[in-house]
């Protein structure tokens, strides 16, 4: 089922879902590697499998190779990332920040795609795993980068109506 037939069978109560994602699928301020690889990291990251084959056939038909690895690679480091770095900001004992993660996280430097839209991705999904550590870094880096509000809250909007997507999916698959 291609991403057009899945958000047809979007239930009413979630039409507005269906609707955001059209459009922010066609934002005029994001390219289309920064649209379609904040997509596809944000399905990996919200793991609904019908959404994620979709978004991943229609992605494919937007973005290089490279940049699908870059997707993948973002989600699958952010899903490391965010459990760490959430645990030593949420942990009373500050000592557990002064130790280094000593965690392999090489991809950060070479994902092979345009380091803003790398960032970018990995916010996406940051987002989704409720890490504020690793959003405020990531964010911090590309505004130094000069890539603006807009762009990051655009790459933000796409991770929220597709983990919203696949909670609604999630829901009507358990139904």
């Amino acid at each position: 089922m291609n991403l057009e037939q899945l958000l047809d069978t979007v239930p009413s109560y979630a039409k507005d879902l269906k609707l955001n994602l059209s459009n922010l699928l066609q934002q005029p301020d994001l390219s289309k590697q920064q649209i379609w690889g904040s997509a596809l990291t944000s399905a990996i990251t919200s793991r609904n499998p019908q959404l994620l084959k979709a978004i991943t056939a229609a992605a494919a038909e937007h973005l290089k190779p490279e940049a699908m690895e870059a997707a993948r690679a973002a989600a699958a480091i952010m899903g490391m990332n965010n459990i760490y770095y959430r645990f030593q900001h949420l942990a009373e004992n500050k000592k557990y920040g002064t130790i280094p993660a000593r965690l392999r996280m090489n991809v950060i430097r070479t994902h092979g795609i345009e380091p803003v839209d790398f960032e970018l991705f990995c916010i996406a999904a940051s987002a989704i795993n409720g890490c504020g550590v690793c959003i405020d870094s990531h964010e911090k880096v590309v505004r130094e980068k000069g890539t603006g509000e807009e762009v990051i809250l655009g790459c933000v909007r796409i991770a929220s109506v597709v983990h919203a997507l696949a909670t609604v999916f999630d829901a009507e698959l358990s139904a």
